[in-house]
């Protein structure tokens, strides 16, 4: 099941051109243009602020956005580039690519943990620790898995899961070729230190 796509409101921006960016900015607005598909480019303009606020929340350039822009249809975009100022860092204009439903895209997507009670190694009291919250994967934009789902039943201390072990939707694809480390299952903090202690008097004894 797709998850919920975020909203990314916009104005459609009257002329073109560098006078035009400028008095966008003037406003208070970010300039940008929607390119792609079978439509012509669309000038908009969102508010600095709200745009702001967005890129600071993270992965602004590997999020699928629903964009709507009053007059037009909805339609699914993806950004391809933020044009920040040299000197402030601060957004000036962007890039904004329409995607079809069939359009392959890279996106992260987060990774659920099941049956963690259940786990052998977790019982023994064992910590999960996570590598990764969220994978990279290829996905279509018309079927974007809400979560990738981590079965950690039958799982024991030290055991290791990596993206082969994780089911992935049909036609999903990790984006990294090698076979990475999601999470892992570790010793307890006590059982640690004995083991240490062990390997320690194994080699004072050679």
């Amino acid at each position: 099941m797709a998850g919920e796509i975020p909203d990314l409101e916009a104005l459609e921006r009257t002329g073109t051109g560098k006078g035009a960016a400028r008095q966008a900015r003037r406003d208070g607005m970010v300039p940008g243009i929607v390119f792609g598909g079978d439509a012509d480019p669309l000038p908009i303009q969102i508010p600095f602020n709200v745009l702001l606020k967005k890129l600071k929340a993270g992965r602004f350039k590997s999020t699928l956005w629903n964009l709507k822009v009053e007059g037009h249809e909805d339609v699914r975009v993806i950004c391809r580039d933020v044009q920040r100022d040299v000197v402030k860092d601060l957004p000036t204009h962007l890039d904004l690519m329409r995607l079809r439903r069939t359009s392959k895209i890279n996106l992260h997507i987060p990774v659920e943990f099941i049956n963690e009670e259940t786990a052998p190694g977790i019982k023994k009291g064992g910590v999960l620790t996570v590598v990764r919250a969220d994978v990279e994967l290829m996905v279509t934009a018309g079927d974007i898995p809400e979560k990738i789902v981590v079965d950690l039943a039958g799982k024991e201390i030290h055991d290791s899961i990596t993206i082969s072990g994780v089911e992935l939707p049909a036609g999903v694809k990790p984006t990294i070729d090698r076979d990475f480390v999601i999470a892992t299952i570790s010793a307890p903090s006590g059982l640690r230190s004995a083991e240490n202690e062990e390997e320690a008097d194994g080699e004072a004894e050679e």
